[in-house]
């Protein structure tokens, strides 16, 4: 099961993501990747990520057979207010020199020549999108263009930024990466933007956020019945939604489980209709 990029590109239907894994990320990322995940995400951002790590284990895994080529490595670039003093960049340099050193420091950690996806990994705006968004998207760009990332993307945008960012931009967003809560209707107003202008919706915090609704009676009903886990039910409703899920478990069971509601079972559409608005 993958999703497609407006521009033709296959992104596996479920991703690794490696925030706050700290010196556990080579062990962990390997151990997605033994166990079936092919598509992995991670940021340039020493505070919450820790990218060589994730290197490193792309390094093991090479030399376990896993070829770079049937891996999707996505990572981001973090403004400066996303940093702490270890910025993979020239803080004092224009955005769109940080963009590139930042860049040139992902495919070093990552040894790689290209990545799969580059994301802005979150607006300089809280409202509307200023001057230094347009600098900052308009250098992915200039990578996208140059052939050194298969897309781009942004995280922790709304549905007006994003909107504005689609009507503005030469290319626009091929991906969205946001964190998903039930009580906004998993992100609605930004799912329509990215539905209505082809652009695939990456869903974090899919249970952290969402506990009240993966220990509802509803959904642990539907668990049963299924011989599934209550979290397993939330990433097949995820799927069914047309969201791409983030797992970010440390438990080898919970990888393999995650992995299983791609093909395992399906909900029915009213299941799913509940279940969209159990917190709203």
């Amino acid at each position: 099961m993958v999703f497609t990029t407006y521009n033709q590109i296959d992104i596996p239907a479920i991703m690794y993501g490696t925030a706050w894994k700290k010196q556990a990320t080579k062990a962990l990322v390997e151990q997605a990747v033994l166990t079936g995940f092919r598509a992995i995400d991670t940021a340039n951002q020493l505070i919450h990520y820790d990218e060589a790590l994730v290197g490193e284990a792309l390094l093991s895994l090479a030399r376990q057979g896993i070829r770079r080529d049937q891996l999707f490595l996505q990572t981001k670039f973090t403004p400066l207010s996303g940093q702490d003093h270890r910025t993979p960049y020239d803080p004092r340099a224009d955005l769109t020199t940080q963009v590139n050193q930042s860049f040139e420091s992902s495919l070093g950690h990552l040894h790689t020549d290209y990545l799969d996806s580059y994301l802005l990994h979150g607006p300089y705006s809280r409202f509307g999108l200023g001057a230094e968004d347009w600098e900052v998207w308009q250098a992915l760009e200039a990578l996208y263009r140059a052939g050194r990332t298969r897309m781009i993307g942004i995280s922790n945008v709304t549905a007006q930024q994003l909107q504005h960012l689609c009507d503005r931009a030469e290319v626009k967003p091929m991906v969205v990466q946001n964190r998903c809560y039930a009580v906004l209707g998993w992100d609605r107003d930004v799912r329509e933007v990215c539905r209505s202008r082809e652009i695939v919706y990456q869903g974090f915090s899919l249970l952290t956020a969402n506990q009240a609704v993966v220990q509802s009676p509803y959904v642990r009903g539907i668990a049963s019945r299924l011989g599934a886990t209550p979290e397993q039910i939330v990433f097949r409703f995820a799927l069914q939604l047309g969201i791409l899920p983030l797992s970010g478990t440390t438990n080898m069971q919970h990888m393999k489980d995650d992995l299983a509601v791609l093909d395992g079972f399906a909900l029915a559409p009213d299941e799913v209709r509940q279940i969209e608005t159990l917190a709203v």
